[in-house]
């Protein structure tokens, strides 16, 4: 189970019923964290998830707007008793970014860095704790990565091949949980007794872009594409080209593009309080949009008939 929340939805600057745009992820019982702008813990606070268990923190690009808010959560959660190091990852330079952030922020627990140096319109696989993640560069006006999060799902236990290999029943759920055992002075690993992958989870994150040709194949087959939409009327797009963003109908051609199953836009203008008024422009695209909120969550199971 994945269980994802917007902690914020804004753009540039934060709104009194809107705070700056990020994104926490929850899974057995880890969480990561996507962007961090000014205000983010006050948000988190009231989404009631914690602080302790934040083990990951992605950045998707310097700007203000979406690392801003980092020393003062770091220093929150050292002050919840939190003594792991914890992992952030972000574009080359990160570790020199926050550095200087947390100046003002003396930490309890080890930071460890992951600078990410993908290829242009090649996603990088990584993996921090829990979490199985890509990173896509994207066209900002400084380099700025989109994020996947990635929860694979191993084949069907197979009892006739374990019954072949005359393994006994109490062998299996150990092959089940993904180990590897010993028996009759043989080695047996789960490949052995389990069907080909099945379809895990995938949610994606893209924000301050413009659309580029890389994308689709990114996202592609998400249960979830949480993609920034920067202003809702088409006539905007002149603004969002030079400010090297996006307007609803480009996201929503994305995801139908990339064939997910939902899209949630965020990364609102304050010029545009109210961006439940254009969704139909997206959703004559792509039926199945909606307006993203300050902490809206949603709960991804593993599909039974998958």
């Amino acid at each position: 189970m994945l269980d994802i929340a917007l902690i914020g939805t804004g753009g540039f600057m934060p709104l009194h019923n809107r705070y700056l745009t990020a994104m926490v992820a929850r899974l057995n019982g880890s969480m990561l964290l996507l962007d961090c702008g000014e205000g983010t813990q006050v948000t988190l606070r009231r989404l009631g998830w914690g602080f302790k268990d934040i083990d990951v923190i992605c950045i998707t690009h310097f700007h203000a707007d979406h690392i801003a808010g980092l020393p003062g959560l770091l220093l929150t959660i050292g002050n919840s008793d939190r003594r792991e190091p914890i992992t952030i990852a972000g574009p080359k330079g990160i570790r020199e970014v926050v550095s200087h952030l947390c100046v003002i922020a003396p930490l309890p627990y080890e930071p460890r860095f992951i600078e990410l140096m993908p290829k242009a319109g090649k996603p990088l696989d990584f993996t921090a704790g829990e979490f199985k993640l890509s990173a896509l560069p994207l066209d900002h006006h400084m380099p700025c990565l989109g994020y996947s999060i990635n929860v694979p799902r191993q084949g069907k236990f197979d009892a006739e091949k374990a019954k072949k290999l005359n393994l006994p029943l109490f062998t299996w759920s150990k092959l089940q949980k993904g180990e590897k055992i010993e028996h009759d002075n043989k080695s047996f690993t789960p490949d052995m007794v389990l069907g080909p992958l099945r379809k895990g989870l995938k949610v994606s994150y893209i924000t301050d872009s413009r659309p580029i040709a890389a994308i689709p194949d990114f996202i592609r087959g998400s249960n979830l594409f949480i993609c920034e939409g920067l202003y809702g009327d088409d006539e905007k797009l002149d603004q969002v080209v030079e400010k090297k963003h996006m307007i609803f109908s480009e996201a929503a051609a994305l995801a139908k593009a990339g064939q997910v199953d939902e899209l949630w836009l965020t990364h609102f203008s304050p010029a545009m309080p109210d961006p439940e008024n254009y969704l139909d422009v997206a959703r004559k695209i792509f039926p199945n949009t909606k307006a993203g909120f300050d902490r809206m969550t949603k709960e991804l199971r593993f599909r039974e008939d998958a």
